[in-house]
């Protein structure tokens, strides 16, 4: 008899959960499509006495997951706790050190530790996987490690949070405000303890990076992402952006560019009727653009147990397979680190402001664009509010540097109330 694939499964929240009640249903099925069994022998958790929901009484129990990763009858150490320090970290070192494959969901981890992590994985003799760190069920490492590898990869982009997303569609949808929808989607557990990583838009970040380092060839730069989250976003933008055919997304985009390595997570207009348009909920879609496949896309559920552990278990069962492929889609020593480089490449502005209402106002701002050159596409007055005017402009492509000297210079112009919004239009 062949012999059995002995995991170790540090983390038994949703994801570790529901990687064990896959194996429980499907152990024979995945039997056979690996060739030999997949079994559990070791768990380890905080808690030994939560009830789960599933009976782990025939495993091996171990209150520290670095002993867990050092056992004999583990062969692959499945990290499902979180954290990019302390004992993931720790636990995940041990495991390489002790010859055990990695299968882990943490996307912190790997974001600010993967070059460190994938150099000594492949000094062991050893692989990291991690596709259920990027888009939960979205088999999106997969696909550019292996399905596009014959591509130059020209960019990466997409929505890789799914709880920013239910908040810009829910805002839409309801038209409530993004202080009401955030304290919902809150309540209903959607955000992060720390709701700041969802938006943030550092949970995104971290996948981004992830997904920069495969296409491009270069070491994992998490520092080097541009954030902004959607704190910012009102419903009125949302509104004037819908009425002018767009949508507005929490937007990760990743290109090489002749300045170095662009990558930013930050709100964007996308056309209404894209296909990121047309993303609703708390669905994740990435878009891979190649110079020889074009475009595709792929689109999912982008968290929970279910998707999130079939991810894990893609990665487990090419491991019981046999396959062996660098952390990253090449050896760790191959990859360069990248020049960083701010958006650089031109793209229209949407920009909103409250304009003091004076004659002459709406000339002064078209004249601070002019001397920044950036020309003006459209523009849309609304409603006066008290002595103020909501002005909603859209311009042809220009750089971020010209726009920031345009919004520099409306300062002193003397006639904008408040702080103007700017957001970015992506072509897709």
């Amino acid at each position: 008899m062949t012999e059995p694939l002995r995991l170790g499964i540090a983390g038994l929240g949703t994801v570790g959960v529901g990687v064990v009640r896959i194996l429980r249903k499907h152990g024979a099925l995945l039997e056979k499509r690996a060739g030999r069994p997949v079994v559990i022998t070791a768990v380890s958790a905080r808690s030994h006495t939560k009830d789960r929901g599933v009976d782990l009484s025939a495993y091996a129990w171990e209150d520290d997951p670095v002993a867990l990763a050092r056992r004999d009858d583990v062969d692959v150490f499945v990290e499902v706790m979180g954290g990019h320090d302390g004992p993931a970290k720790d636990a995940t070192e041990a495991a390489l050190h002790a010859g055990k494959d990695v299968v882990t969901a943490n996307k912190a981890l790997l974001a600010i530790h993967g070059q460190e992590l994938a150099e000594l994985a492949e000094t062991a003799g050893r692989v990291i996987r991690f596709e259920a760190a990027v888009a939960g069920g979205i088999p999106v490492v997969k696909a550019l490690t292996e399905g596009l590898a014959g591509n130059e990869i020209t960019r990466i982009m997409g929505v890789m949070n799914g709880s920013c997303n239910y908040i810009l569609t829910r805002m839409e949808d309801a038209g409530l405000s993004y202080e009401a929808v955030f304290q919902e989607a809150n309540q209903l557990g959607y955000l992060e303890a720390d709701p700041q990583l969802d938006v943030g838009g550092i949970d995104a970040g971290h996948k981004l990076a992830l997904l920069a380092s495969i296409a491009f060839g270069t070491q994992v730069d998490f520092d080097a992402v541009e954030l902004e989250g959607i704190g910012s976003i009102t419903i009125d933008d949302i509104r004037q952006a819908a009425d002018m055919g767009y949508k507005i997304k929490l937007l990760g985009v990743a290109q090489m560019t002749g300045r170095g390595l662009e990558q930013r997570m930050s709100p964007c207009l996308v056309p209404e009727s894209s296909p990121l348009g047309q993303l609703q909920g708390g669905t994740n879609m990435v878009v891979l653009e190649g110079d020889a496949v074009s475009q595709i896309v792929l689109r999912g559920p982008g968290a929970g147990e279910g998707p999130t552990a079939s991810a894990v278990m893609g990665d487990v069962m090419d491991v019981a397979r046999g396959m062996r492929m660098s952390t990253f889609g090449q050896s760790a020593t191959t990859l360069h680190k990248a020049r960083a480089a701010r958006a650089a490449v031109p793209a229209p502005y949407y920009l909103r402001m409250e304009l003091l209402d004076k004659p002459g106002a709406l000339a002064k701002i078209a004249h601070a664009l002019g001397e920044a050159g950036i020309s003006i596409d459209r523009m849309r007055q609304y409603g006066h509010q008290d002595t103020n005017a909501p002005v909603l402009i859209v311009t042809h492509k220009t750089t971020r540097t010209a726009l920031e000297e345009a919004l520099a210079d409306f300062k002193s112009t003397g006639v904008v109330s408040g702080t103007p919004v700017a957001i970015r239009i992506e072509a897709v």
